[in-house]
């Protein structure tokens, strides 16, 4: 393999620039043999560990088919390939890892340190067959405060973050979030309206009628009174809840001895609103200010580790991770490589508990500590409440864990009857399912669904805006036709650049193994077609669902070209199956159909002219009022807005006078 035709390779500067350390690429081809072939196994590891230094770095494993099978770290590089040459006194994994071995390729990191991050980070990326890899497809949410505004709102939040404003998360869960932010409303009356509602605002809003607002909007409260609200909303996020309930109980007393009742109820209602966010937290211990608590479970070479967010002494929810892992790695190895690549993208807490302790404990320590810039320290408690934490992690984590192997028994059994019933040679790794939504033609969306083994892959699913303008309104076979031509053009295009990079001729996004079509046989006619314009009608399993007679579940009707149509049994589960996978891309598809309708419904005519972003929106409508005000002023009148050139004017002006 050359350094042009790996994919890899062409990524080395990328990489270093991820990591943003001074790393040093060592590309070492083994040499070819007499005969023209290169060497495999411990041979060729024997032969790379000949120039390797001593020194920290990371290493990748190939298979001849230039397939990444392991990425490691190491103090050494030297000594630790050197391991993997010897003979024998290897696992079953392991000895079938340096097997498949064909070329290796190295990274020197100026630390062990760097090593761990920079191998975290390629793990995450290239997804090895024989790493630990976390499933993680899920950002999490937090809260954020607008400090960017002179009214700073509370807001949830998930994605990149903003300077100048202050994030507080991890939460486990939206749910989590939207019920802290209710409760913050009513504890310490900060907006969450938009920055568009609250410039436009010109009288309170009925949160502020409901005690849930102090409305900054329309001047009910001045600046000054309402960033001290704001700081005691940052000051009970940031742990210091029992000196602001504290203060808010002397401010009610006060009132009350002013015989201030009505100021004095207000403080009691915060002071209630307060106990209740605590009291929703579930389990709050007294002694964890900021910790995140992971427990592993495993049972029949399937792991689990249950994930608990504490912060400011209240816990803030967990979430359940299935790593995929070789059933033959120890518990506190899957710990290890898990830590380091959960908190390659999240921020790192000053504590974090464990159920087993990793054998590099102190590396992985410092590392975080590292990344995180601050110290950060990881220990499996052995007794007292922290341990007690672990110990209800752990619990969850076995009962998370028998919840999915009880899931994925039923989930095997399932796909072996959908490949029986569809004449599959195996069980399917991924279901398509696709369907078309609209109203008379209006906003017409295709969507597609993906299901397999875990059940259904929500980070897979794709919506297809109907765009062709060759597609009659209405004809749901022509919208079949351009769905089903963009979807498997792009995947013919990815697969071919795929294999042409790197000369694997399987290579490349994963094809599916069934495609359920939501239509008879006309719909099925109109898919088969565009397979066989694309020359892939052998290389994909189609079906159509055809509706029973008036539309009656349970009397579907299946067809597959080539072959007499069929019906599953009334009570078979594969047709429950099929049926919950069809009513699964019907749900999508009309929701897709719905946001659309809806973005169109609310669509402004500003949003047509090019170069009238959301500042320059927002100052029309400002001064106008409404967008047909914008449309009939005059050029001199569009220049008086603040950000309206004299050019950007006649812009604006020409878009609505084109016909004039």
């Amino acid at each position: 393999m050359t350094a042009e035709s790996d994919p890899i390779a062409k990524s080395k500067p990328d990489l270093a620039a991820t990591t943003g350390y001074a790393i040093a690429w060592e590309d070492a081809l083994a040499p070819e043999a007499g005969d023209g072939t290169r060497p495999a196994g411990a041979e060729i590891i024997a032969q790379f560990v000949r120039r390797l230094p001593n020194s920290p770095g990371v290493y990748r494993m190939f298979n001849a088919k230039g397939d990444v099978l392991y990425v490691g770290k190491a103090r050494s590089l030297k000594k630790r390939v050197a391991a993997y040459a010897k003979g024998g006194g290897h696992s079953n994994r392991i000895a079938r890892m340096i097997g498949d071995t064909a070329n290796m390729e190295f990274v020197r990191t100026r630390t062990e340190t760097e090593a761990l991050l920079l191998e975290a980070n390629l793990i995450k990326r290239l997804r090895p067959r024989y790493n630990v890899l976390l499933r993680d497809d899920k950002s999490f949410p937090y809260i954020v405060i607008t400090d960017d505004h002179a009214a700073p709102g509370v807001f949830k939040h998930r994605g990149a973050r903003i300077k100048k404003r202050d994030y507080f998360g991890p939460f486990a869960s939206a749910g989590a979030v939207t019920r802290s932010i209710n409760a913050m409303q009513r504890a310490f009356l900060i907006r969450t309206c938009s920055d568009g509602v609250y410039e436009t605002r010109t009288r309170p809003c009925l949160l502020y009628q409901i005690k849930r607002c102090s409305a900054p909007c329309t001047g009910e409260i001045s600046l000054e009174d309402y960033a001290e609200l704001v700081g005691e909303a940052k000051a009970f996020l940031s742990g210091k809840s029992s000196s602001v309930q504290q203060a808010l109980s002397t401010q009610m007393e006060e009132a009350s001895q002013a015989l201030d009742f009505e100021r004095a109820a207000v403080y009691r209602d915060r002071l209630a609103a307060l106990s209740m966010v605590q009291g929703h937290q579930g389990i709050n211990p007294r002694g964890v200010e900021e910790a995140d608590v992971f427990a592993l479970a495993q049972k029949d070479g399937m792991s689990c580790v249950q994930v608990f967010f504490f912060r400011t002494g209240q816990n803030w929810g967990n979430r359940a991770y299935f790593p995929r892992a070789d059933k033959a790695v120890e518990a506190d190895e899957i710990l290890s490589q898990f830590l380091a690549q959960f908190y390659d993208d999240k921020p790192v807490p000053r504590q974090i508990l464990l159920s087993h302790l990793p054998q590099e404990v102190d590396l992985l320590a410092e590392a975080l500590t590292l990344k995180a810039g601050h110290k950060v320290g990881v220990l499996a408690p052995a007794r007292g409440e922290k341990r007690d934490l672990v110990d209800h992690a752990l619990l969850n984590a076995r009962e998370s864990l028998a919840r999915r192997l009880a899931e994925s028994s039923t989930q095997a059994k399932l796909l072996e009857g959908v490949a029986e019933a569809f004449g599959l040679e195996e069980a399917p790794r991924r279901i398509e399912v696709y369907d078309n939504s609209h109203i008379m033609g209006t906003n017409a969306v295709g969507a597609m669904i993906v299901a397999g083994p875990e059940g259904f892959e929500k980070n897979q699913y794709r919506k297809f805006n109907i765009k062709n303008a060759e597609t009659v309104p209405g004809d749901d076979y022509g919208m079949m036709r351009e769905v089903l031509t963009r979807r498997f053009s792009r995947l013919l295009k990815e697969s071919e650049a795929m294999a042409a990079e790197d000369g694997i001729e399987d290579g490349g996004p994963q094809w599916p193994d069934l495609l359920l079509i939501d239509g008879g046989k006309g719909q099925l006619s109109a898919v088969m077609e565009v397979l066989r314009e694309l020359g892939i009608e052998d290389r994909l399993t189609v079906a159509g669902i055809a509706k029973g007679p008036d539309r009656d579940a349970g009397r579907e009707k299946f067809f597959m070209p080539g072959k007499a149509s069929f019906m599953l049994h009334e009570r078979d589960p594969v047709l429950y199956f099929v049926q919950r996978l069809r009513d699964e891309a019907h749900r999508f598809a009309i929701g897709s159909h719905r946001a659309r309708r809806k973005k169109e419904m609310v669509r402004n005519p500003l949003d047509e002219i090019g170069g009238v972003g959301p500042s320059r929106k927002r100052a029309l409508l400002l001064h106008f009022g409404t967008a047909k005000a914008v449309s009939r002023a005059a050029v001199a009148d569009l220049m008086a807005v603040d950000g309206i050139s004299r050019e950007m004017a006649q812009i604006i002006y020409d878009h609505f006078h084109e016909n004039g």
